[in-house]
């Protein structure tokens, strides 16, 4: 491992911000120096799984430590008040006035500096529950205990060509796998990926990024505990940036500006005058002023305090994040991770990003005076805050407003790589995809499926290449068709989206998945199973005609994202009888294979078999076999080629206790 990837404790020092013991060290795999690192296996000589219980251990126990000087802290707290008290009034009661004011003032910069230490105690506290509780993470993602984690539902499209067919959504899906995205757009930038193919360029960026990415996991954890400090991210980031492109409210009201200088000092002066026992009528004047502004003024007031509430601390998760990335003084070697930093300072016109939005998250916090009622009325009503606060923020915008956007997309790309790192540093044994430039291949050797936690995950080889290609997929009930279809399916996403596969070796082509397999009759349309597998077909037929015109124009795939279709249909037209199931098949792949589409399909009709004699070179036939002896089924999960001969619709009802007759 490079050097630049182990963490030290001096870095771990660097990556957390304030003082107070700074972050552990985690241990991470020592690789030898004369043993290359590949990116798709990194040799290791502990288990990641090791590594993680240990950090685990490790920052539990930080965490207990910085609880107990944390709870000293407070008491300091209350001793130094208390004592500094007495102090002061055993001093002015003997008439000891410039003493006692030394006295105070000494006592109220010791006060300052505990608290402030406090403040660093009750962070590395924190910080470290976090990151113990990352750790802690990683280990149920590896025993595939994913119920915890966000299962990214408000992804689901039901007319998505793959997503829910593949699981890449919903309860113990690849999302949950995949996913230590800290910040809502950090969520939405990998479902993304994994939702939309991206082409050969574009999936090497990202390996390359993963790939130095994944053996740093003590940098990868601060950067995730960083932003989970901040809980309160729900709104969109996006849409501040949208509001802060709106009109100024200041424009065109230029007498408003005076106002919010002047009338201040006359609510001070008059509280001044009227303290000294007259001018209490200036007082009741001014005030009738101030109020009848900030009446005027209430929805815009409102409006802008509910908008920078709402992002402040998703701004502040994003300053303490990108501080990570710009600041901690490392030289990024993959090209996507040095495009990404000069991004950032590209829009923050050559300074530091963060500290821009630190200036914002300053101004947005401006506006949490109105958490309090009676301190919003004293601040209203004496200073105009809230209407100064607005001044603030339209003067921030007009320096960085319009580059937000930018900065806020390389962090959620930042976010999406460190997900795929994470997967990457997880399981060591993956394999990194290689991109193919033969139209529509896959050859993969040991391919199973990313989420089948078993230790004797059962493995297949599988290879096919070209357009007009269909390998016809027959089997036993139970035997394990439709998991290789999913298991080629999701393995392909993940390739697609840059990231390491379950497999021993995958060698693939950018392509469009595209499956037919859970569908659903909907009652509140009155459709069938049957009809509503037929308008997935459609839609399959529509998808791969649209490529392959495009395709027919000379257009590039990149200029009008025109990838050919790899297709894996389960149980082909099941709904129907065997006659006009075996018809539509034939009719179906017929005009598949004139288009610039292949893929698999899962059957019981053993007559779509006989079109490998009929079609050579285009069908081929697999099978998932299982053998019944002492009363049992056995299944082995093997793809074998050709058809299957052995079924056992008649074994599964017997041991169900169903009689089946001669």
């Amino acid at each position: 491992m490079p050097d630049q990837a182990r963490p030290t404790a001096a870095a771990a020092e660097r990556a957390a911000p304030g003082t107070g013991g700074g972050c552990v060290p985690l241990r991470a795999p020592s690789v030898p120096a004369a043993v290359p690192v590949s990116p798709a296996i990194r040799p290791l000589t502990i288990s990641p799984a090791e590594v993680f219980a240990e950090n685990l251990t490790t920052h539990t126990a930080r965490e207990k430590h910085f609880a107990g000087r944390h709870q000293l802290g407070g008491w300091l707290r209350v001793l130094l008040f208390g004592g500094g008290a007495a102090g002061a009034w055993w001093l002015f009661s003997r008439g000891l006035v410039l003493p006692g004011l030394g006295f105070v003032a000494a006592v109220w910069l010791a006060f300052m500096v505990l608290v402030r230490w406090h403040g660093r105690m009750s962070y590395q506290r924190e910080h470290h529950r976090l990151l113990a509780r990352l750790n802690q993470d990683e280990q149920d993602r590896l025993a595939g205990r994913l119920t915890t984690f966000d299962p990214g539902l408000r992804y689901l499209d039901a007319q998505h060509p793959y997503a829910a067919d593949l699981d890449v959504f919903g309860a113990h899906s690849l999302f949950q796998l995949l996913n230590r995205a800290s910040t809502r757009l950090g969520h939405d930038w990998l479902a993304g990926w994994l939702l939309k193919p991206a082409l050969t360029e574009e999936v090497h960026a990202r390996q390359q990024a993963v790939a130095e990415l994944a053996p740093d996991v003590a940098w990868a954890q601060e950067w995730q505990a960083r932003a989970r400090h901040f809980p309160r991210q729900q709104a969109d980031p996006r849409e501040f940036s949208v509001w802060l492109a709106r009109p100024d409210f200041f424009a065109g009201k230029g007498w408003l500006k005076p106002l919010l200088l002047v009338l201040p000092l006359l609510v001070l002066a008059s509280l001044g005058a009227w303290g000294l026992g007259y001018g209490f009528y200036w007082l009741v004047g001014v005030q009738v002023l101030v109020s009848v502004l900030n009446g005027r003024l209430v929805a815009a007031r409102h409006d802008y305090a509910e908008q920078a509430t709402a992002m402040r601390d998703a701004l502040r998760a994003t300053q303490a994040q990108l501080a990570l990335f710009e600041d901690d003084g490392r030289q990024w070697q993959a090209a996507r991770l040095r495009q990404l930093r000069e991004t950032l300072r590209a829009a923050s016109h050559g300074a530091a990003a963060t500290r821009r939005l630190g200036q914002l998250a300053t101004v947005a916090g401006l506006f949490r005076g109105r958490e309090h009622p009676l301190g919003a009325l004293l601040l209203n009503n004496l200073l105009l805050w809230d209407l100064h606060a607005m001044w603030q923020l339209e003067r921030w915008k007009r320096d960085l407003g319009p580059e937000l956007t930018t900065v806020l997309e390389v962090q959620a790309e930042l976010e999406a790589l460190i997900s795929l790192a994470g997967w990457h540093y997880a399981n060591p044994a993956y394999a990194t995809p290689e991109l193919s430039a033969q139209p529509l291949e896959v050859a993969a050797e040991g391919l199973g499926h990313p989420l089948i936690f078993s230790a004797r995950r059962i493995t297949n080889d599988f290879q096919t290449s070209g357009y007009g290609q269909t390998a016809v997929i027959t089997g036993s009930n139970m035997a394990g068709k439709s998991t290789f279809l999913r298991t080629v399916g999701l393995n392909m996403v993940l390739a697609l989206a840059g990231g390491v596969v379950c497999a021993r070796r995958l060698q693939l082509s950018p392509a469009q998945v595209f499956t037919a397999m859970r569908t659903q009759d909907n009652l509140a349309e009155s459709t069938s199973s049957f009809y509503a597998e037929l308008k997935r077909l459609k839609l399959l037929l529509d998808l791969s005609d649209r490529r392959g015109a495009a395709a027919g124009k000379g257009l590039h795939s990149a200029e009008t994202d025109a990838l050919p279709v790899f297709y894996l249909l389960d149980e082909i037209l099941k709904g129907t009888n065997s006659l006009d199931r075996h018809r539509g098949a034939r009719a179906l792949l017929r005009q598949l294979h004139q288009r610039p589409a292949a893929g698999l399909i899962s059957t019981h009709d053993l007559e779509l078999a006989a079109l490998e004699a009929e079609w050579p070179g285009q069908v081929r036939n697999f099978s998932f076999n299982s053998t019944f002896s002492d009363g049992q089924i056995h299944f082995d999960y093997h793809l074998t080629p050709g058809a299957c001969r052995a079924f056992n619709a008649s074994q599964l009802m017997q041991l169900m206790g169903i009689e089946v007759g001669d």
